[in-house]
C-alpha cells in the first residue's frame, strides 16, 4: 500500500541536474519538481534536452551531477561525472516502475496482442497474479477507449490506438507519476486528438505528470506549470498565463512565434 505523501513532498524532485553526452553538454543545471497532482509541461526546440531530462528523472540515462529525488527519497550513487552510476539497482527498479514512461513511438511489442501488452509488465515486474493484471489491464484499456483492440495486434491499430494502449500500459502499472515524451508529434493531427483528450482526463483525474511536447495548446490547456528550456537551462517557466500570455524571455517569445508559424 503507497503512503499518502505530504503536501509540501514532491513525487519526483531533481537539482542542479547536468547530463553530457561526451563532450555535448545537454543539461546544464535544471531544478525542476512536480508534487501529487501536479502537471508539468516541458517545451523548447530540439535539441534543449526536455527528452533528456525526462530520461534522466526516470534513470533511463545517467546524471554527472545533481540530485534526484522519489518521493523525498535521494537516488543514491557511485563514481563521479562521467562514472556516476545509480548504486542500488533494487532503488533503481522500485523508482523507475513508479514513474512509468509514455514514448515517442508507442514501443509495444509486434509479437503481442494489445492486451497482452498492458498486462506484461505488471506480470514479469511486480509480480501480479495474471487474472488480476489482465482484469486491470481491461479497466485501462476501457479508459483509453480500445478495449475493444483486446485481441488485436498492434500493427492492427492506428497510431493514436497504440499511443493509447501505451498509455494504458503505463497505467497498468500504477505509477505515483507518468512522464510523456512527446506522446502526440508522430501523429497525423486527427490520431492526435485521440491522445490529447486521454491526457486531458487523466489531469482531471489529478494524475502527476510530466509532459514533453512540441502542442502548445496541449500545455496551456492540462498544466499546471510550464517550463521552457533553451540550450539546457530553464530560461523562463510560470503558470500556462505567465509563459504563454504574460512572456518575459525574448527566447521564449521566438520558440512560440515559430511555433505559432509552423
Amino acid at each position: 500500500m503507497t503512503q499518502p505523501l505530504p503536501d509540501t513532498t514532491p513525487v519526483i524532485r531533481i537539482t542542479n541536474l547536468h547530463k553530457s553526452f561526451g563532450a555535448l553538454e545537454v543539461l546544464k543545471g535544471v531544478d525542476i519538481s512536480a508534487r501529487r497532482g501536479d502537471v508539468v509541461a516541458l517545451i523548447g526546440s530540439s535539441g534543449s534536452g526536455k527528452s533528456t531530462l525526462l530520461r534522466c528523472a526516470n534513470l533511463l540515462e545517467d546524471c554527472q551531477q545533481g540530485e534526484i529525488l522519489f518521493k523525498g527519497e535521494a537516488v543514491s550513487w557511485k563514481g563521479t561525472q562521467d562514472t556516476r552510476r545509480p548504486a542500488d539497482a533494487k532503488q533503481v527498479l522500485r523508482i523507475r516502475t513508479n514513474l512509468s514512461m509514455v514514448f515517442q513511438q508507442f514501443n509495444l511489442w509486434a509479437h503481442l496482442t494489445i492486451l497482452q501488452n498492458v498486462m506484461e509488465a505488471p506480470i514479469t515486474v511486480l509480480g501480479r497474479d495474471k487474472a488480476e493484471a489482465e482484469k486491470s489491464a481491461r479497466t485501462y484499456l476501457d479508459k483509453v477507449g480500445i478495449v475493444d483492440k483486446c485481441d488485436a495486434y498492434p500493427a492492427q491499430l492506428s497510431g493514436g490506438q497504440q499511443q493509447r494502449a501505451a498509455i494504458a500500459r503505463a497505467l497498468c502499472m500504477e505509477p505515483e507519476a507518468l512522464l510523456f515524451d512527446e506522446p502526440t508529434s508522430a501523429l497525423d493531427p486527427e490520431l492526435e486528438q485521440e491522445v490529447v483528450k486521454v491526457i486531458k482526463d487523466l489531469a482531471a483525474e489529478g494524475r502527476t505528470m510530466l509532459i514533453v511536447t512540441h502542442d502548445m495548446k496541449l500545455a496551456a490547456d492540462v498544466a499546471g506549470h510550464v517550463v521552457f528550456l533553451h540550450q539546457g537551462r530553464i530560461e523562463e517557466q510560470g503558470t500556462p498565463d505567465d509563459v504563454f500570455n504574460n512572456t518575459r524571455s525574448e527566447r521564449l517569445r521566438g520558440f512560440l512565434s515559430a511555433t505559432k508559424a509552423a
